[in-house]
């Protein structure tokens, strides 16, 4: 082995390490529940990650040559694959999910942090599978290669363009001078959200594993419950209000948290943002009209709940979480459009929901609007900006081709899974909440179903549109490309 091939396996032992450790927690609450066959799955998967891990940070020397974007796009791409498949072993092996390409699909779907299932009875597996099931999102949401770039000096491994390629959002801007200090220091304002909200859970009368699982899907934004019908099982409006809050804050731009708490510039730097305006304003504007709609068409029976119904709702898909407290699915055919929307606006960029990203969504709809004033004034010069500075036309030809992928992936999507023969708005909904990481979808996959009805055919399209989502796109799509097995270009 030689080069930077070197520290692509390195990074990987780096990563088995790290699910090692992740997987004591469930393996220990295996043991104190008395789930025996769980704790001998956990057992086993954790055995072999140590022995793997260790043997490659010993066998395997670090390469003095520098990363390039190119190695980023591998190595991110392929540690995503590697926790999937590692992620899937304990499902498997203890029999909570024995169908290999259900396993998969689940684990895809929770390091994704997309909370799509094909599981009928949740509450029929072990609590140990259960809690691996929510920590995958939690592991999955400020992203596995975050984690090891905090950890990558230490292993001898400078590879600020892996971090880059894993980074969510068409403007990655580093916080501080090092990417390691960078993400030590929104892996604390991770944490800090989490115990947060786990409190808050907790005083709202939840059990503390019960809260710890809903807080996982929450600030991971992947929405994995431990109940069959999800959030809607507690039927306090205190709780609802809790996962709403801080749904919203998830999809938040961490780095601007860290610029606004960690660096003591003020949460103004937060609200000034023009993406959280217009992910804020966005999220309202359905809100409300989805209220107002329901309300005239229920004859304003129930104003209250309907308002904390629609506003759990639009929070939930705009921020790609999945967790659900009612069915949209039966909602009037107006408020299922105005959902369906917010499918394709996602959280902010550097948060850790799924979608287009807001910003992207506010850039188009800037650029759009330019077109019809140049239509007006064709000598006009209109430029593009955004936080008051004007966008270089390299960003936004970066942005429009996402957006163009974004949709070529989803038609691709869909293609691949009507072979599947599900009805149309079944088919396209599946195909446009797992490459959104969004989770549910309508009809046959809507809030009150899953994905147990796919083929295995279709759960690894699903599958494969959940980590490429995750991923941005252009990350894995990029290793398809002729031009990036070329040695010759950067």
């Amino acid at each position: 082995m030689r080069g930077k091939h070197k520290d692509f396996v390195r990074i990987q032992g780096a990563v088995l390490l790290i699910l090692a450790a992740a997987m004591t927690i469930p393996f220990i609450l295996a043991l104190c529940y008395g789930e025996k066959t769980s704790a001998a799955a956990f057992g086993s998967v954790i055995c072999f990650c140590l022995l793997a891990g260790m043997l490659i940070r010993i066998i395997i020397k670090p390469s003095p040559e520098n990363f390039k974007s190119r190695d980023g796009f591998f190595v991110v791409s392929l540690t995503w694959l590697v926790c999937s498949l590692v992620g899937a072993a304990p499902f498997v092996i203890s029999g909570a999910i024995p169908s290999l390409a259900d396993a998969i699909f689940e684990s895809c779907s929770g390091f994704s942090t997309t909370g799509a299932s094909i599981l009928s009875d949740i509450e029929a597996l072990p609590k140990s599978i259960l809690f691996w099931r929510s920590f995958t999102h939690w592991l999955g949401g400020m992203g596995i290669v975050v984690f090891v770039m905090a950890l990558l000096p230490a292993l001898g491994i400078s590879g600020q363009m892996v971090a880059y390629a894993e980074t969510p959002g068409p403007i990655k801007d580093k916080v501080t001078a090092r990417f390691s200090d960078t993400a030590k220091g929104l892996y604390r304002l991770y944490i800090g959200l989490t115990a947060a909200e786990a409190i808050l859970l907790r005083i709202g009368g939840m059990s503390w594993y019960d809260a710890f699982l809903h807080t996982f899907g929450t600030v991971g934004t992947g929405g994995f419950s431990n109940y069959n019908s999800s959030v809607a099982h507690f039927t306090s409006p205190y709780i609802q209000i809790v996962i709403i809050v801080f749904m919203v804050l998830a999809g938040m731009n961490f780095n601007l948290f860290y610029v606004g708490i960690i660096q003591k510039h003020g949460l103004k730097t937060v609200f000034r943002d023009d993406e959280t305006k217009f992910y804020l304003s966005a999220m309202g504007v359905a809100t409300l009209a989805i209220f107002i709609y329901n309300n005239i068409m229920d004859g304003f029976r129930h104003a209250g709940g309907t308002l904390l119904s629609a506003a759990f709702q639009v929070a939930s898909v705009t921020t790609t979480t999945g967790y659900a407290t009612d069915d949209f699915d039966l909602w009037p055919t107006f408020s299922k459009m105005v959902i369906f929307a917010m499918f394709f606006f996602g959280g902010c960029s550097g948060s850790t929901g799924g979608g287009i990203k807001c910003v992207r969504m506010l850039v188009c709809l800037k650029l759009l609007r330019r077109s019809f004033s140049l239509k007006i004034h064709p000598n006009r010069v209109v430029s593009l900006s955004l936080n008051g500075k004007e966008l270089s036309a390299e960003v936004v030809i970066k942005i429009t081709n996402f957006v163009f992928t974004y949709i070529a992936v989803l038609f691709a999507g869909t293609m691949l899974l009507s072979f599947n023969n599900m009805d149309f708005v079944s088919t396209l909904s599946a195909a446009a909440s797992c490459l959104g990481n969004i989770g549910p979808g309508f009809n046959l996959v809507g809030p009150t179903m899953n994905y147990a009805g796919l083929t295995d055919f279709s759960k690894y399209v699903c599958s494969f549109l959940m980590l490429a989502g995750r991923l941005e796109l252009f990350t894995v799509f990029t290793l398809f490309s002729k031009y990036y097995w070329n040695s010759n270009r950067v």
